[in-house]
């Protein structure tokens, strides 16, 4: 079900980092501020960033994050810092700022949207801190989203993670980053770790949450943009698309423009 990567890595990393040079010169920013999760999305953008020579800061932002999480992120940081020498780092300590956040809003007995509310609002803390942090070095925020979160499930918090200036990596599939990762030399703790977003304090995987995993959801989102019907599949395949599908339909609020109330002109007059 899995697709391999067929990009041409070498030439696809020039035409990125061209891409943010270019986009960086013209926006007339100093650099990039990219915040770090310890997973391979994150972890190519920022490597892409850096080959840009502009200034590149990686910032960690832990809230009641596993250890793991945390250490695989300073090892990539650590490993970016010594291959470039513009590449600056600084942790952000949002814990006490989450859980004093959780202090002054209702509490929810519903059982899901309750921790799923709580998980988002992590999410947008770190939004808040990596523009309060582009705000005062005249830096762009770089997305770390793929194309099958951004365009194909909505895996990703509206004004969260999804609030960014450029997104360089939105337009390759998951593979597609692990090939590019690959070419990159990111740690392998990085390359072989399960995906995660880190947002509910605990092990759960991207999986856990999606109920399939990226090949097989990339598997589903060319079957999709190939015209494909729910009909044409059966066992583990009909189950993925559905999933698929299901998806893309209540995370579309997430990839279309804001609906925008257009007032009729003979109102206006």
């Amino acid at each position: 079900m899995a697709k391999k990567s067929t990009i041409h890595v070498e030439k696809v990393n020039e035409y990125i980092v061209t891409w943010l040079t270019q986009y960086a010169k013209k926006a007339k920013v100093n650099g990039f501020v990219i915040g770090i999760s310890g997973g391979v999305d994150s972890a190519v953008t920022s490597t892409l960033c850096a080959q840009t020579g502009l200034p590149t800061l990686c910032v960690e932002m832990p809230i009641h994050q596993a250890e793991n999480q945390i250490n695989r992120g300073r090892e990539h940081i650590l490993q970016l810092q010594k291959r470039f020498p513009n590449v600056s780092t600084i942790q952000v300590e949002l814990t006490a700022v989450y859980d004093l956040f959780k202090t002054q809003v209702p509490v929810s007995t519903h059982e899901t949207l309750y921790p799923l509310s709580l998980a988002n609002s992590r999410a947008r803390l770190r939004m808040t801190t990596l523009y309060y942090l582009a705000g005062i070095n005249g830096y762009l925020v770089a997305g770390t989203g793929n194309k099958v979160e951004d365009f194909g499930v909505g895996f990703y918090t509206k004004y969260g993670d999804g609030g960014v200036d450029v997104s360089p990596i939105a337009d390759l599939m998951k593979s597609d980053i692990y090939a590019l990762g690959a070419y990159l030399k990111i740690p392998e703790s990085i390359q072989h770790a399960a995906p995660t977003d880190g947002l509910f304090g605990d092990n759960r995987t991207d999986e856990d949450q999606l109920g399939a995993s990226y090949d097989e959801l990339e598997w589903a989102m060319l079957a999709a943009e190939q015209g494909h019907q729910i009909e044409q599949f059966s066992g583990r395949e009909r189950e993925v698309f559905e999933i698929y599908k299901r998806l893309n339909q209540n995370n579309k609020h997430k990839m279309e423009p804001i609906p925008v109330c257009e007032i009729p002109s003979f109102l206006k007059e």
